[in-house]
């Protein structure tokens, strides 16, 4: 493996680690320490983290986007393994989802909380939580396919 590789894999993995361990902590440790707030402090607590955690995704996502295409071409291209494209399968689909939350839901989530309509920030919030399960699932299958099946 050259150097370049190396490297290309190490961001890689760092951002996958980025995106898919927020996702794990936003969704198994801070909802549930956030439950029993009312709507009028969670919700904008919510965008608060929303707004800082998204930023993050989406370098990750651009840096997880240039190193997986630059490592495809590096292993084989159109010709590299099932699991490699797989693997490149799954992220275009967990980055569509992502786009679609960070594009569509969260402004959703910042005019609900402008305008203090709880309700509808609620279910905003509830779609973004319904969505990262999806993203969730979809990323530790990414993880399976890459290291169960040897797929690097």
């Amino acid at each position: 493996m050259t150097k370049a590789v190396e490297l290309a894999l190490f961001l890689h993995l760092l951002g996958v680690a980025v995106w898919v361990g927020g996702m794990v902590f936003a969704h198994f440790c801070l909802r549930p320490a956030l439950a029993d707030l009312s709507p009028q402090l969670r919700l904008p607590l919510w965008e608060s983290v929303f707004g800082r955690f998204f930023n993050w995704v989406a370098a990750s996502v651009i840096i997880i986007l240039l190193t997986g295409g630059f490592m495809l071409t590096q292993f084989g291209g159109a010709h590299a393994s099932w699991q490699l494209h797989a693997m490149a399968g799954l992220g275009i689909v967990m980055m569509l989802i992502f786009g679609h939350i960070r594009f569509a839901v969260f402004p959703r989530i910042r005019r609900a909380v402008q305008a203090q309509n709880w309700p509808d920030g609620a279910r905003a919030v509830g779609t973004v939580r319904r969505l990262v399960v999806v993203n969730l699932v979809l990323g530790v299958v990414t993880i399976g396919v890459s290291v169960l099946s040897g797929g690097v």
